[in-house]
């Protein structure tokens, strides 16, 4: 018989007959995704890195809880939408993007593997995967759920740091990712490129920012087509850098964990 080693989570690294062996049992396959993008001046721009590393943790804290999970090979180019002028980006249209899930997906539930669950990491794919999620369970009845990291993470952060400093330390270019990068991968963090927080209201059209692709007229929110260099040319938002930390870092990516393995259990069940 053959055995496989509940610590080995990552579809790369199980040999052939090990998959033969474990897969007709369905086990949760998590599919982490995430972009190539401008984060900062200070972190890394590949942020999957961290959408892969949160999906092998759950895993293994799900599969050491008595729910077998494994970890699909991270997706690492996110559908485009506000960071094309990054010099190095990479991202892939909206019609490839959902073609390359699409046909993921179809590989999986081809082999009968229908516990899958998506572990997002980048804003700009969640519609995409709504769509594609979406036709799959119209044409087949298969349920696949997606878990996007970071808003889950802003939802839990006034719980863990407490409202105030989550509150200034919350956006893009700060946390959750930065602390998250610290914590999970601190020789990728550039500390000494830590920029203060963005001085002065951002504008576009004469208008305050709001956020990615949203400016405010008078207290409503106006949708706008612009790309991020146009409100902030070094990829900060409206948090302060400054504020982050590995520990903060430690308590996110703990919360993440513990999120994630216990509806690996209870989506296992149903």
């Amino acid at each position: 018989m053959v055995e496989i080693a509940p610590t080995k989570v990552r579809m790369a690294d199980i040999t052939g007959d090990e998959a033969r062996a474990l897969y007709p049992a369905n086990p949760v396959v998590l599919l982490p995704m995430g972009s190539h993008e401008d984060q900062g001046p200070h972190a890394p721009m590949g942020d999957y890195i961290l959408a892969e590393r949160m999906a092998e943790l759950i895993a293994l804290k799900a599969t050491a809880s008595g729910t077998r999970t494994v970890v699909a090979p991270v997706l690492p180019f996110g559908k485009s939408d506000f960071f094309g002028p990054m010099v190095g980006g990479i991202a892939l249209t909206a019609a490839t993007f959902r073609a390359v899930i699409d046909e993921m997906f179809g590989e999986l539930l081809r082999h009968r593997l229908t516990k899958l669950v998506i572990i997002n990491g980048h804003g700009g794919n969640v519609n995409a995967i709504n769509e594609s999620t979406r036709a799959i369970m119209h044409r087949t009845g298969v349920v696949i759920p997606s878990l996007y990291l970071w808003r889950i993470a802003y939802a839990e952060m006034p719980k863990l740091l407490g409202a105030e400093k989550a509150k200034a330390v919350s956006s893009h270019g700060a946390d959750p990712l930065t602390s998250l990068c610290m914590h999970l991968f601190p020789d990728r963090i550039r500390s000494d490129l830590i920029p203060p927080p963005r001085s002065g209201a951002a504008t576009a059209l004469g208008l305050p920012f709001q956020g990615w692709g949203s400016l405010s007229f008078e207290g409503a929110e106006v949708t706008v087509p612009h790309e991020y260099d146009v409100v902030s040319p070094n990829g900060l938002g409206t948090g302060d850098p400054r504020l982050c930390s590995a520990e903060s870092g430690r308590l996110i990516a703990e919360r993440l964990t513990e999120i994630g393995a216990r509806f690996c259990a209870h989506f296992a069940k149903q």
